[in-house]
């Protein structure tokens, strides 16, 4: 009883200077604190998302910098396109607590991304704090486990982080509420998969069709044809038909040559 009392102290405590540090530059790291006496984690990254530009990286801690050694000229240009938490944003999450793995889609690591980058990172687990800061924006506390530890989250440890995921949500949102993207905040762009064909067409002479893009898109994200088929509200052999026009166009056979030709293309998004 005395080792649960002390626990809960501590963990009042550091709400408690959670509380305090809303509106000056401790909060993250105050707020990192909190969640490290509710569950262990092995590194922390800020993250605003947006509907038309570039994610913004506000705030990293970690055990081992291998972690996020490729956040900057990686994740933020293109690869960002492919994250599940990504992802979610544009699928309307505002906020709450998730884990990576539930949110992502059925194949996602059987992905060339998962393969080739997500795994590459060593994050072995993932979940993040979501909280809508104004229309379009939405910026994510991610908290993860690398080799460092390598473990998984478990359910309990879930459970006990999403029991205060209203109150971290609400403190978030009050923390950063006058937040301004520093680039690209008066700049409205066309949708991706709009911007995908333009590129596409201009450097390799490929039109692909506004139905054609969102399959490429749904496939380098990990969904299977069913997946894409109730996302798309059509049939599973339509989705195929569309695949099979997909890679006879970009003269491809084959998910990873799909993502060898199309990720040059989304950095430049």
């Amino acid at each position: 009883m005395q080792i649960i009392n002390c626990l809960q102290h501590k963990q009042d405590k550091a709400l408690g200077e959670l509380i305090r540090q809303v509106g000056t530059a401790n909060f993250p790291e105050a707020l990192g604190h909190f969640v490290s006496k509710i569950v262990n984690f092995d590194n922390m990254i800020i993250i605003a998302y947006h509907k038309d530009h570039n994610p913004e990286e506000l705030y990293r801690e970690c055990n081992d910098d291998y972690v996020y050694m490729q956040v900057h000229n990686y994740y933020v240009k293109a690869a960002y396109l492919l994250d599940p938490f990504y992802e979610a944003v544009l699928g309307g999450i505002q906020s709450g607590i998730h884990r990576i793995f539930d949110l992502a889609p059925d194949q996602f690591k059987q992905t060339t991304y998962f393969n080739e980058y997500y795994s590459n990172t060593t994050l072995v687990d993932e979940f993040a704090l979501f909280y809508g800061v104004a229309h379009e924006t939405t910026l994510t506390a991610c908290f993860g486990r690398d080799e460092s530890s390598d473990i998984q989250f478990n359910k309990a440890e879930l459970k006990r982080i999403k029991s205060y995921e209203i109150t971290l949500s609400a403190l978030c949102s009050q923390h950063w509420q006058h937040y301004q993207p520093k680039e690209g905040k008066n700049i409205v762009l066309p949708p991706v998969t709009q911007r995908l064909r333009t590129v596409l067409k201009k450097q390799h002479s490929i039109g692909l069709s506004p139905r054609q893009a969102e399959v490429a898109f749904y496939i380098l994200q990990g969904h299977s044809s069913l997946s894409i088929s109730l996302n798309l509200n059509i049939s599973k052999e339509t989705v195929k038909v569309f695949r099979k026009q997909l890679y006879a166009k970009c003269n491809i056979s084959s998910q990873a040559e799909l993502f060898a030709l199309l990720m040059p293309i989304l950095s430049l998004l």
